[in-house]
């Protein structure tokens, strides 16, 4: 595995491997520069007995209030103290790695006015496995995510809470384990290292590449119930959905052409009794709706990146020389497109819903058994699968509400608009946990009915899918409970969980 540089300019790609692949991480050396030079310009103010925000005054509502020389070090480190403020149950540790690497590339700009120590440290904590325990709420996104980042930083000096491996250890025993001294913060350092909307921004990031694959797993998935009900792939023709051509459209026609070619049913149906002229919505409009999501999602890939290379501290230190109060770390950009991201994401779970209805239901199904079971009545089947699934679906609905439209002042209404960016990233990742199970549902339902499609066979990609499900899930041929094989499934439609990637072998890329 390659190992990610920060200060070079970093993908989604890289935060997943570092987050989730335990990627290793180094320092660049044209960012050691940086950092120097940046570092030079903050010692050469502190002479200069002007003004400069957070270095030598307070913070926030406070900003007016100077502070001495010999206070300096104190004021960096009771900031970290104070603003370890939040609440909830933790962070995964996956959310909290892509959160540290970001911080660390922030550092990496040259434009926070740290030591190369500092954002080093941050490197160190990343390989060597120190999880700081970063509470989930307390960020409104705006002077960045001051709460979260508070804790993350009380692990470099020592304090707070970090999970090393399955335990969870103080934090001056977590470095000490490691051989690593805790830091002494200088001027400027405190505020540099919670600054910024590196959490929400990690976060988001790891619910984008989920969502991604799920725009994938739809077509897969969607393909499946369309085998099950007899539906016909005429809709997905090349000429069809070229004609409108949104980049996600075509993506998702071409797609589904692939995962049902050479398909058996497809063709025992063709022009008999069963034939449709036209599908439901549902199914028909496949392309029109999952290619929405995946342009959805394009763009927000565009403004997470950019984001993920962006210095957002405040105040920023320039190689001319200036210091410069802004509001880089207000979270507005990445709310905004976080909310998209619960819109497009719920849009997938909505439409497959809608699909397992017509798996289930025998006035819709083309001859499937009621609820898909073998003795109905006796047995109530898939039912309450679909009752799932609605209530999924419908929990969405409330989550997908933007977050970046609400906002509440603080800090004595200095801080008096604000993101509610975390939030957005929280949602979002809820919602995605909710249509990966949705999609879990509709593959069960999928795969029982091509199962009573046999001896036909469905298309490429469809058969090596539903080989995929008969790995994990049997045949329901009487009622047991289906928990577990949603839970099977749910881990089967993760990214390398080999359902989606299968089909996808089998059928040409989505």
């Amino acid at each position: 595995m390659a190992i990610v540089r920060v200060g070079d300019w970093l993908s989604l790609e890289d935060l997943v491997a570092v987050a989730r692949s335990g990627a290793k991480v180094e320092l660049a050396d044209e960012a050691v520069e940086r950092i120097r030079r940046g570092r030079a310009v903050v010692l050469a103010h502190l002479a200069d007995e002007r003004p400069h925000y957070g270095i030598n005054t307070g913070f926030g509502a406070l900003a007016e209030v100077p502070i001495s020389l010999e206070d300096l070090a104190a004021l960096q480190l009771n900031l970290i103290r104070s603003h370890a403020a939040g609440v909830g149950a933790p962070l995964p540790i996956d959310d909290v790695r892509a959160a540290m690497l970001l911080r660390a590339q922030v550092l990496a700009t040259g434009h926070a006015g740290v030591r190369p120590v500092v954002a080093q440290r941050m490197i160190d904590l990343l390989n060597a496995g120190i999880h700081p325990v970063i509470p989930s709420r307390g960020s409104v996104g705006a002077s960045g995510d001051l709460a979260p980042l508070a804790h993350l930083a009380l692990v470099l000096i020592g304090e707070g809470s970090a999970r090393v491996g399955d335990e969870v250890l103080p934090g001056g025993e977590a470095l000490r384990r490691a051989g690593l001294e805790p830091l002494v913060l200088e001027p400027k350092e405190g505020l540099a290292l919670v600054n910024g909307t590196q959490v929400l921004t990690g976060v988001g990031a790891l619910a984008l590449a989920d969502a991604e694959h799920l725009a994938v797993a739809a077509d897969v998935v969607g393909s499946m119930t369309l085998e099950a009900v007899l539906g016909t792939p005429d809709a997905f023709d090349a000429r069809v959905v070229e004609a409108r051509p949104h980049p996600g459209q075509i993506a998702s026609g071409a797609a589904l052409r692939g995962l049902l070619a050479d398909s058996q049913i497809r063709e025992s149906h063709r022009g008999g009794q069963h034939h449709k002229v036209q599908d439901p919505y549902s199914i028909r409009c496949m392309p029109q709706v999952h290619g929405a999501a995946r342009d959805a999602m394009a763009w927000i890939r565009g403004v997470i990146q950019i984001e993920m290379n962006s210095a957002t501290d405040n105040p920023l230190v320039f190689q001319d020389g200036a210091i410069l109060s802004g509001g880089n770390f207000h979270g507005e950009p990445v709310a905004i497109a976080l909310d998209l991201l619960a819109i497009a994401t719920a849009e997938l779970g909505a439409i497959s819903e809608r699909r397992v209805e017509h798996l289930l239901n025998p006035s819709l199904s083309e001859g499937l058994p009621p609820f898909l079971a073998f003795h109905s009545g006796l047995c109530s089947g898939l039912m309450i699968a679909q009752v799932t699934a609605a209530a999924l679906v419908s929990e969405n609905k409330i989550l997908a509400h933007p977050a970046s439209v609400d906002s509440i002042p603080s800090s004595a209404n200095r801080e008096d608009h604000v993101s509610m960016g975390m939030t957005a990233a929280l949602k979002a990742r809820q919602i995605v946990d909710n249509v990966r199970l949705v999609l879990a549902i509709e593959a069960l339902c999928a795969a029982a009915g091509i199962d009573l499609r046999a001896p036909r066979l469905p298309g490429l990609g469809v058969r090596a899918a539903h080989a995929v499900v008969r790995e994990d899930v049997p045949p329901v041929t009487g009622d047991r409970p289906i928990s577990p094989d949603v839970e099977a499934l749910d881990r089967r439609l993760r990214r390398g969980g080999g359902l989606v990637e299968a089909a996808v072998a089998a059928s040409g890329p989505a």
